[in-house]
């Protein structure tokens, strides 16, 4: 794997064929300058996709791949989407913040965003050959879909790999986006078989036509989160802090494929933020060099991703997914909202807003309040966070959650005991300030998995100690948005 990010044209007759085929599909690129603030998209443009279905595979919703539509997902907002989770319901009193991310088009999760800053650069510099090769998107839920989308709208053929035990629901929109249904390969396992997608890959890659886009060691993933994702929460923060009376304590996520956490870095820069990397306790990684299994689907794990920033980042936070099944309950059913409404006062607009986060986002939120619970922030504290993706992926995960932790029951009683267990009963257990020393720990362990098993070398596998190696990929982001522009000014 070489580290060299796309920078100038490779292959002109890759390009010249690109360029064509744009041409007749009256396709055009937005520039990840524009991703990052939506306002300098042309006026024009922002008043046509109000016409525009955002969950249609239709070119046009490339210029919806960032965090400002608003809540009909047709329109921008100035400000991101979001919420400020209450203290009724978190316990503590620090400003539980959320970025939502299912007013992304077409698979209404952020990992859209992700695919596109892995592709796009391949396509302006020609290194995608749009009538042989086939990009393949291994992940276990969301990053596949949001690569097959952005491939289908672009005319790419392509492929998503993923773990065959993922939600009913995700391979559902798969079998609708597909042009071919063996293009969806159901690999062993649930979340935490990493490892069994890579195999799948290497399978794959030994047909050079496929291209294969690991969003654990694309670099374009991080990039385009540091690039876009951050600035949207620092837009947030802002928005919330009128009276200059508050700060900005820390960036909460889970790890993953490690693209959404490289917002962290941006925002420690801007806003001095700390970076808390969350994970499953069932397969501790990272706070125990530990395996196993778990179901907070879409964090992948058993393995330290290449594009983590590690030794950059400050707490390591455990959460159980039998906490973020039961709080998939809590906020999806009759009894759940009734208790919220009744023993909590919550509000109607605040229960609609509860169904939409997903499973990874519960994660997300049980650790930023570990967080302040640790730190006993107070009201003036903000803890930032996203909501990867909504609840609209999880309902068979509810079935499964009902069936097998509750008796196929769910009522007030039920409601009351995972409300006091798993929000006002979080504690500060599994989580970890690091130190220097842990981090390098951390950072040694992904060693095994891509030295010895994917064949990077020591030297490119070493080049990321440096703070100084991370900072400087975002010089790659004014080149890419140059070569847009030339591309988009060749087309017709």
């Amino acid at each position: 794997m070489s580290l060299t990010l796309e920078r100038a044209i490779v292959d002109p007759a890759n390009y010249q064929r690109t360029l064509a085929r744009f041409s007749s599909a009256a396709i055009r690129l937005p520039k990840l300058a524009e991703l990052a603030d939506p306002n300098t998209i042309d006026a024009g443009l922002r008043a046509e996709l109000l016409t525009v279905d955002p969950d249609a595979p239709d070119a046009r919703n490339l210029f919806r791949v960032h965090w400002h539509n608003d809540a009909t997902r047709r329109g921008f907002t100035a400000v991101p989407e979001h919420i400020v989770l209450p203290s009724e319901l978190t316990g503590v009193d620090a400003k539980i913040v959320i970025a939502l991310g299912n007013k992304f088009p077409m698979i209404r999760a952020h990992k859209v965003l992700a695919a596109y800053g892995c592709l796009i650069p391949r396509l302006i510099s020609g290194r995608f050959n749009l009538d042989e090769s086939c990009a393949v998107w291994p992940s276990t839920g969301n990053y596949c879909r949001g690569g097959v989308a952005i491939s289908r709208i672009l005319g790419c053929r392509s492929a998503a790999v993923l773990p065959e035990g993922m939600s009913r629901e995700r391979f559902a929109w798969l079998e609708q986006w597909v042009l071919n249904q063996a293009d969806i390969i159901r690999t062993y396992g649930t979340e935490s078989n990493v490892k069994e997608i890579y195999d799948a890959c290497h399978k794959l890659a030994e047909d050079r036509d496929n291209v294969i886009l690991n969003q654990f060691n694309e670099f374009g993933n991080y990039i385009v989160h540091r690039a876009v994702t951050g600035p949207a929460l620092e837009r947030i923060f802002h928005a919330l802090n009128t009276g200059g009376q508050l700060r900005a304590h820390a960036f909460v996520s889970a790890t993953g494929s490690a693209g959404t956490i490289a917002a962290g870095d941006y925002l420690k820069n801007t806003l001095g933020t700390d970076i808390c990397a969350v994970e499953s306790t069932q397969c501790p990684t990272l706070l125990h060099n530990g395996y196993g299994e778990h179901n907070i689907q879409g964090i992948g794990d058993k393995h330290v991703p290449f594009i983590h920033n590690v030794l950059n980042t400050d707490y390591a936070i455990g959460i159980s997914d039998v906490a973020t099944d039961s709080l998939n309950l809590l906020y999806n059913t009759t009894a759940g909202q009734t208790f919220l409404s009744q023993r909590l006062g919550l509000d109607d607009t605040m229960l609609s807003a509860l169904t939409q986060l997903g499973l990874s986002s519960q994660a997300n939120i049980l650790a930023a309040i570990k967080y302040a619970k640790y730190h006993q922030l107070g009201s003036d504290d903000v803890v930032l966070t996203v909501s990867t993706s909504g609840a609209e992926m999880y309902g068979s995960e509810r079935e499964k959650a009902l069936a097998q932790r509750f008796g196929g029951s769910f009522d007030e009683l039920a409601a009351a005991e995972t409300f006091g267990c798993y929000l006002r009963g979080a504690a500060t257990d599994n989580l970890l300030e690091m130190t220097r020393t842990d981090k390098q720990r951390m950072f040694n362990l992904g060693y095994y998995t891509w030295v010895e098993q994917q064949g990077v070398s020591v030297a490119d596998f070493d080049a990321r100690r440096d703070q100084a190696f991370w900072d400087e990929l975002m010089d790659i982001v004014p080149v890419w948005d140059a070569m847009i522009d030339d591309f988009n000014a060749a087309l017709p």
